[in-house]
Order: C-alpha cells, then sequence, then structure tokens
C-alpha cells in the first residue's frame, strides 16, 4: 500500500487535480420519498457515502496532421486521483466537457512495484518496431524533479502521426456526451422512485460503460438493483414482479425478461433507441464499474484506445458473447492486459497496488470509497495512440500464447493455465478481477476462436504496412453513424 504519510496533508490544491472544478451536472441520489431509501439498513439518520464520479476533461481534437512516428520518450505521465468531500451527500458528479487550457499540479510517486512480480508471456520473439520483452521490469520512478512536458495533460501529447490524430477524431466524436449520461441518469431516476413502490429500500445503480468512462454516443445502458436485507430475493421472482411493473409506465415499452446465467430485464425508453439492461444483486457489475473507471482515467490514452478497439471489433464482428465471441468487457481486459505487460508499463496493477480500495467482498455501500484512496500514478511511457493500437494489435497477433497463458489484469501479467475446470480446454482464458472466474467462457467453438485470432494478424499487418486507421475501420462512416445520436 501507498504510504499514507507520503500523502500530502493540504490537498486543497489537488481537490480537483489538474483540471478546472466540475461543472453543474450533479446527478442527486437521495430522492426517495421513504426514510429508508437512502440506507439498506431500514429507516434512521444514516446516509450513503458520497458517490461522486469526476471524469477526466479532454481538449478538442487537434487537426490530423502527418508525421512520422518519434521514439518512446521517458517523461512521466501520471494517474489522476479524485479527491472528494465528506460533507456531500449521495450523488453522482459528472464533468465530460473537454477543457482546452489545464494547469498541472506537480505528480505524486506511485507504490513501489513487488520485485517479484514478474510478467509472464510467450517465448516467441516480439514483434518488430515494439517492446515488450518479458519479464517486464516495473514503471521508471522519479521521486522528485518530475520532467513532464508542458502538454502532459493534453492529446495532442500523443497525437504525433497521422494514426493517431485518426485515433483522436474518432474518439472526440464517438465519445458518450453529458447530454447521453443525462437521459439515462433521467430514466434510472424514474425508475428508482417506481421501484420503490415494490420495493422501498431498493436502489438503482447505472453500471458498465455508461458510467465506467469507457462508453460511446450509442452505448446501451446497463443497471444493477439491489434489494439488501435477511430476506433473501430469487433473481427471476424478482425480475418478473419488475417486468409486470414496467408494462404499466409510459416511458418504457418492450420489456423482455432474459434467463440467461445472470437473469436480466430488458426493455427501451419509450419513443427513442435508448435500451437498458437490467440485473438483480449482480454486485460484481458496481465493483467493476468502479475498477474500470479507475482505469480508464489513470492516462489520457486509455479511454481513446478502448474506443478505437470497440469499434474494430465491432466492425470485424467479434464483440458478441451471445454469438460466441468476445464482450466488451473482455476487450477491455485485453487492452488493459496489454499496457500492464509493456516493457514500461502504462498501467499497473491497482487491485494489487492498492488491495484494501479495491477488496472483492467490500460491502456494497463502500464500493464507490474505494478508488479514492488511491494515489496518482506515473509512468515513463510515452508511446503514442497510434503505437499503442499497433502494439496492441501485434501483441496479440505474434506473442500472446493463446494456448498456454490466462490473462490477469488483477496480477498484470500472464499465468500459465493449469488443469482446473475454469481454464482446462478452453479457447481464449480472461480472468475476471473479483470472481476470478473466465470471462472468455463464451468462446467456445474453434471457428470462433480462429476467426477472432485471423482478426488480429491481418489488421495488424495492414496496419504495420499503411498505418492509416481507414484500412481497418470505416472511420467517416462510425463517426457519422455516433454524431447522428446527438
Amino acid at each position: 500500500m501507498f504510504p499514507r504519510s507520503a500523502l500530502p496533508r493540504d490537498l486543497s490544491a489537488f481537490r480537483h487535480g489538474p483540471y478546472p472544478p466540475p461543472g453543474p451536472q450533479t446527478y442527486n441520489y437521495n430522492h426517495g420519498s421513504w426514510a429508508a431509501v437512502n440506507n439498506f439498513h431500514g429507516p434512521g439518520p444514516q446516509r450513503f457515502p458520497p458517490y461522486a464520479w469526476k471524469e477526466r476533461p479532454l481538449p478538442p481534437a487537434p487537426r490530423p496532421v502527418h508525421h512520422p512516428y518519434a521514439p518512446n520518450m521517458t517523461n512521466s505521465r501520471k494517474r489522476q486521483n479524485s479527491e472528494y468531500s465528506p460533507n456531500v451527500v449521495k450523488r453522482q458528479r459528472i464533468e465530460s466537457h473537454p477543457h482546452p487550457s489545464l494547469a498541472s499540479p506537480l505528480p505524486r510517486t506511485p507504490p513501489p512495484r513487488r520485485p517479484d512480480r514478474a510478467v509472464a508471456g510467450s517465448s516467441r520473439p516480439p514483434f518488430v518496431g515494439h517492446t515488450h520483452s518479458f519479464p517486464s521490469p516495473p514503471a521508471l520512478i522519479h521521486p522528485q524533479g518530475i520532467d513532464v512536458p508542458e502538454n502532459f495533460n493534453s492529446l495532442q501529447a500523443y497525437a504525433r502521426d497521422e494514426l493517431s490524430c485518426q485515433m483522436v477524431e474518432m474518439f472526440e466524436a464517438c465519445q458518450q456526451q453529458a447530454s447521453d449520461l443525462d437521459r439515462k441518469e433521467l430514466c434510472r431516476t424514474r425508475l428508482q422512485d417506481d421501484i420503490q413502490g415494490q420495493y422501498p429500500v431498493a436502489r438503482l445503480y447505472l453500471t458498465g460503460s455508461s458510467m465506467n468512462g469507457l462508453g460511446c454516443r450509442s452505448s446501451d445502458a446497463d443497471m444493477c438493483l439491489i434489494i439488501k436485507g435477511n430476506k433473501k430475493h430469487d433473481p427471476i421472482s424478482v425480475l418478473s414482479v419488475l417486468q409486470r411493473l414496467f408494462k404499466s409506465l409510459p416511458y418504457v415499452e418492450r420489456t423482455q425478461l432474459i434467463r440467461a446465467k445472470v437473469p436480466i430485464l430488458r426493455f427501451r425508453e419509450r419513443g427513442s433507441d435508448l435500451e437498458f439492461d437490467l440485473n438483480f444483486n449482480n454486485t460484481v457489475g458496481i465493483r467493476n464499474t468502479f475498477l474500470l473507471r479507475s482505469y480508464a482515467f489513470a492516462d489520457l490514452r486509455i479511454r481513446p484506445l478502448i474506443l478505437v478497439v470497440k469499434k474494430w471489433a465491432q466492425h470485424n464482428h467479434i464483440n458478441d458473447a451471445s454469438k460466441g465471441t468476445l464482450s466488451s468487457y473482455t476487450l477491455v481486459l485485453l487492452v488493459l492486459h496489454y499496457l500492464q505487460t509493456l516493457n514500461e508499463p502504462v498501467l499497473p496493477s491497482l487491485q494489487m497496488d492498492y488491495p484494501d480500495s479495491f477488496l472483492p467482498l467490500m460491502d456494497i455501500d463502500m464500493v464507490p470509497e474505494g478508488p479514492k484512496r488511491v494515489p496518482p500514478y506515473i509512468s515513463s511511457n510515452q508511446s503514442s495512440l497510434g503505437e499503442l493500437l499497433l502494439g496492441f494489435l501485434g501483441y496479440y497477433a505474434t506473442v500472446f500464447s493463446w494456448d498456454r497463458k490466462v490473462i490477469s489484469v488483477r496480477e498484470a501479467k500472464a499465468f500459465p493455465k493449469n488443469n482446473s475446470p475454469t481454464w482446462r480446454n478452453k479457447f481464449i482464458c480472461v480472468e475476471e478481477p473479483f470472481e476470478r472466474n473466465n470471462v472468455a467462457r463464451a468462446v467456445h467453438e474453434k471457428i470462433k476462436f480462429d476467426a477472432i485470432k485471423a482478426e488480429f494478424v491481418v489488421s495488424y499487418r495492414i496496419l504495420e504496412d499503411v498505418q492509416d486507421l481507414n484500412s481497418i475501420l470505416p472511420v467517416r462512416e462510425i463517426i457519422n453513424k455516433e454524431s447522428s445520436r446527438r
């Protein structure tokens, strides 16, 4: 753990990190009409801890200009630490508007990396043009006198080539806007009010890409209904009650109960194309939302890279777990693993470095508090967005041993498969960071697995040759489709 003595006593200068104070987009979760709706333990004065999100704002996309690839620099990057006020009532604060001019505080050093945490990998040589040797040394730490580029908190620092500029353009056009989240939050608020007529102590949370910072304009919304207490509720029974309730609501339509391993109630907002998936007491989804959000805002490059990877997977039809390919969650973990295992890592393992902040069995009331105790992170990796995208494709096309390794973002490495039922005879093994099962288990047909591998290989070879995002994605078509949802 990061020693408490290393944190500054007066954090007022860092209350909003290097960014201006958040805007007025504040979502108040204390709108219930019963005394019990603001805590899971029945009537009383106790309130939930503050439930505040603070997004990292981004500057406008730079004009695409072709530049040759620049070598990796050793200037430092930091992981932004959000500060929270203990006096704020339970709420959700969103600020997604870009800020073109940002001041920068002095970064803090991360905790020392454990020397015994070697990164497992393939014995095959790394692909040409990218450093991805194994085991990976710890991130370079500069305790004092950190050399930070003037625009280190701007995406422009990582758009030094045409491919990177194309990625920034796509991200700026496709990322979820505050207005998109407003619509989802308004529906969540109305639903919680109506659900509390049936279950007075129920709480409804937005989860998934809508809340972890990795969504786009066309992203559907995931919700998790929590009912705590001594009584054990059957998920199908609860969702069946809600299905009957939702059919009477004037703002909901096309309600469908899907009896999967994790049952969900799927519905749409009436008169729009906004679709929701609501599950019951699937608390790992809330834990993952906070963990992935911590990673998403650890570095300015994370969100653009993941958005492009998701669009690439969607374009190549390998992003649907219901059809035997990769879920969006699995794709995100693939990206995070690659960034953790670079010779100069872009990301640490937050769960290993700060275990008390991401405890798998932490009470759900306290899950939002975990990331607040994580200080800034510094990485020496200054690769451009284009270099990281090409490296990601190349890593899974030529380096990673699909048949022998299990991806673990929790441990920031790939460990050997064992003979347990979780990993045995599975084509792709990606560890769920909290439950430690295989989130890629949907890929159970060799033909689908071969198709996924082939897309990595073909896209890597094409992109390495032309270094133009249009060669692997219909960039303008995607941007126009997302922009039409304004």
